[in-house]
Parts: structure tokens; C-alpha cells; sequence
């Protein structure tokens, strides 16, 4: 019989002596209106005093957000209090580009890049298309990326298989081949069905990749947008998942509530399996992420006294 989530919890806490708080960290996309910059700071601002391993900011899907993405990096990076890893992606720039890209961050302090094919410039279901004279997929960028400057490189992983991978096979080896040519670690796609992310971590054990693939997590604020995201990222709603959210559309505070506890029951399942680094998807909102993090033991006296004397300094 399948344990309950506090069951999990209390098996992790008796194996090990002590429940590990797990460590974390958020990824936020550039605000494109004044509005949307005065949610994204609020963010940041709640979420930065849980001393997360690394705030992240988006690209664009199509590399359309370049300049907000750096003024945001920037931004963060000055705070001086937590380490920002900017987004780049392969789409619509040559070399040249960006590397003069990858100059500037150098310049800032940024140390972790996460590098990504990016999609196609046409939209979700258009062909991908290299851009002509630039990176041609996320392997070429990270060796092009790596050979410039040492940066600590992430790339994207898929447990349930890139839309454009041909097999799950063909997927796994070209993760290979991006931590061959320098990555560090991997953050998946976000899932449901956690066994889709724990056979995806034995393969690639199998395959003999020895690397971190740090799961991705998404507490779902929206079911119908949620849906309309997965039809395009070929990742399954699971039937339990829908069930949850069934009638629900005009009632967010039910919403937000079951959202935190998917998402937390998702958490320790994984923590019960041996995984203890979470990235979450925070769609710019922070409320979600606080609550689930705040039960799994992620308190603001947690940040490192270094973070902590260099965010007063």
C-alpha cells in the first residue's frame, strides 16, 4: 500500500534521525509591464530569505526577452544575498552574440548559467530551426559557454521526453552529450507522475550519467493554463491531478490549498526516493512556494551567515 506524505515524512525522519530540509531554489520570468515588475520584486523579495541555492530568470521562449533578463539578473546579482543564473538560449542570436552576453554576466558576478536550445522562433508546434551562425542546439552552447568562461552550467531535462526527441532513448543521449560537453547539473520539466522523474533518474544511471538532475516542481495556481502549457511540453496530466481541480475555477483559495499540498506530497515522495534539491517553477508568484517550503522545513533563519553578512554589507 502506497504510504500517505506524513508517512513518508516519519519513515525520512526515522532512517535519518532528523528530516532534511531540503534545498531549493526559484525560477522567475522578466516582467513585461510595471505591474508585473512590482509582482516579480515582491516575489523575489518574499522568497529571497529562504536562502535558496539560486534564483533563475527565463529567456523567452524564443529568445525575445534578452534585456529584461539581464536587468533582472543584474538586479538580483547586486543584492548580494543569493546567486542569480540567468537563461540562454540558442534562439535568434550568432556566437558573437552570445558571448558578449556571457562577457557581461562574467562582469556582474554571475557564476551559473542555466543554457537551453530554446524553442522555435515561431511558436510552440513550429519546426526548429538553428539560427545561422549561432549555437545550433544546447550541447554546441554549453562547450561554446564552458570554453569562454568556467561557468557552472545547467541544462533542461525531460522525464516524460522532449516533444522533438525521437525516443526516450534519444533523449537521454543527448542529455549525455550535453553534461560531456561541460554541464554540471540538469533541471527537468516539471511532472506529476512522479515515477515518470524516478524511472528518467534510473535510466540515466543505466546510461552511465553520474551528474545531478534536480527535479523540476510546479504548484499548480491555474489548472486551464496548466493544461494549455502541457499540450505543448508533452508532459501528462495525471487523472487524479484534474479530479483535484474539478470545479474549482472560481474558488482560488481551494485552489492555492490543494496546489501546496500536491506539491509538498510531491516533495517528500521524492525526498523518500533520495533526492533532496528541488527547483521551483514560481510563475512569478510567491505565496505558493513560501507555504509549501515553509512545510517542508525551508525557514528564513536558514540562510547561510555569509549570505547573510554580504546582504549587509
Amino acid at each position: 500500500m502506497a504510504l500517505g506524505a506524513h508517512e513518508l515524512r516519519d519513515r525520512i525522519q526515522i532512517n535519518l534521525n532528523n528530516l532534511i530540509t531540503p534545498k531549493v531554489s526559484f525560477e522567475f520570468f522578466p516582467a513585461n509591464t510595471d505591474s508585473m515588475e512590482k509582482i516579480l520584486w515582491n516575489s523575489i523579495e518574499k522568497l529571497e530569505p529562504l536562502g535558496p541555492e539560486f534564483i533563475s530568470v527565463t529567456y523567452g521562449a524564443d529568445g525575445s526577452t534578452r534585456e529584461r533578463t539581464h536587468d533582472a539578473i543584474a538586479s538580483i546579482q547586486s543584492r548580494r544575498s543569493v546567486d542569480a543564473m540567468p537563461h540562454l538560449t540558442c534562439v535568434g542570436a550568432k556566437k558573437h552574440q552570445i558571448d558578449e552576453i556571457a562577457d557581461q554576466y562574467i562582469k556582474l558576478g554571475v557564476r551559473k548559467i542555466m543554457a537551453l536550445r530554446g524553442d522555435p522562433q515561431g511558436g510552440a508546434g513550429s519546426a526548429y530551426t538553428p539560427t545561422p551562425g549561432g549555437y545550433d542546439y544546447a550541447e554546441q552552447l554549453v562547450e561554446g559557454l564552458k570554453a569562454r568562461h568556467d561557468f557552472e552550467i545547467y541544462v533542461a531535462a525531460y522525464p516524460e521526453t522532449h516533444p522533438d526527441a525521437p525516443s526516450p532513448h534519444f533523449d537521454l543521449q543527448n542529455l549525455q552529450r550535453k553534461f560531456d560537453a561541460g554541464a554540471s547539473k540538469a533541471i527537468t520539466q516539471y511532472f506529476f507522475n512522479t515515477d515518470s522523474y524516478l524511472r528518467f533518474r534510473d535510466d540515466a544511471v543505466r546510461m552511465g550519467i553520474k551528474n545531478p538532475i534536480i527535479p523540476g516542481i510546479l504548484p499548480v495556481t491555474n489548472f486551464a493554463t496548466l493544461q494549455r502549457f502541457s499540450a505543448a511540453s508533452s508532459v501528462a496530466l495525471p487523472k487524479w491531478l484534474k479530479t483535484a481541480f474539478d470545479g474549482l475555477d472560481s474558488d482560488p483559495e481551494t485552489r492555492q490549498l490543494i496546489a501546496a499540498n500536491i506539491a509538498i506530497e510531491q516533495v517528500i515522495t521524492l525526498q523518500a526516493e533520495g533526492i533532496n534539491d528541488f527547483h521551483f517553477y514560481t510563475l512569478n508568484r510567491a505565496e505558493l512556494c513560501y507555504a509549501v517550503c515553509h512545510a517542508l522545513g525551508v525557514r528564513v533563519a536558514q540562510i547561510p551567515r555569509n549570505k547573510v553578512a554580504e546582504a549587509a554589507a
